[in-house]
């Protein structure tokens, strides 16, 4: 068997399909076809095309991951669950977190510590809330208390200011409606109960 092409994808320019005896069998990207060291008239035994194509599947899933991350970071099992979907093995997917993680572009501590101060900005909301938000996002329980554990946001301050702003809609000046929804936001019907006696007074 022997390498009758390589050419540069239309759509992707950093990536290159290979051909083999005339026929494209798979791609690379562009780092990947260096280390490989491909060239066009290579004569390839059964083993080492068998061997190329186990590379280009994870050089593909490795690619996939990081486009995902390209658009917002994600978790660990947010990666995992996407290559899942995507057929892969567990091998493969093993050794693309692991890729991702040496790069330093997978890290669920910092994925965390990002995601509560980007929520404590954009939106008032307790730390049971962001826990639930953190475990939809796949990141594990121990992680999720060692950054909730670092946040020094009052959460009583928190609730206070929310009540503050909410009062000033119509339908919140119904207590049992605003009580609603401060439970959604995460925050205990007693800290509830405390803030709206103090926002009364």
């Amino acid at each position: 068997m022997k390498i009758t092409a390589i050419k540069q994808q239309v759509k992707r320019q950093d990536r290159y399909s290979i051909y083999v005896d005339g026929k494209y069998l798979f791609s690379f990207s562009q780092s990947e076809l260096l280390n490989s060291g491909l060239k066009v008239g290579q004569e390839l035994s059964q083993r080492e095309l068998a061997e190329l194509q186990g590379a280009a599947s994870i050089d593909k899933a490795y690619d996939r991951a990081l486009n995902l991350i390209s658009h917002r970071p994600r978790s660990e099992g947010e990666i995992r669950d996407y290559l899942r979907r995507k057929d892969l093995t567990d091998h493969v997917i093993n050794i693309v977190v692991n890729r991702l993680t040496e790069r330093a572009y997978l890290n669920d501590a910092d994925f965390a510590t990002r995601w509560v101060a980007t929520r404590r900005l954009l939106k008032s909301t307790s730390k049971r809330r962001l826990a639930q938000e953190l475990r939809q996002k796949k990141v594990a329980d121990e992680v999720i208390s060692e950054v909730l554990e670092e946040d020094e946001t009052d959460e009583r301050q928190v609730l206070r200011e929310l009540i503050e702003r909410k009062r000033r809609q119509a339908k919140y000046q119904d207590n049992i409606k605003l009580m609603q929804y401060l439970s959604r936001q995460g925050f205990s019907y007693g800290d509830i109960k405390s803030a709206l006696e103090d926002n009364e007074e």
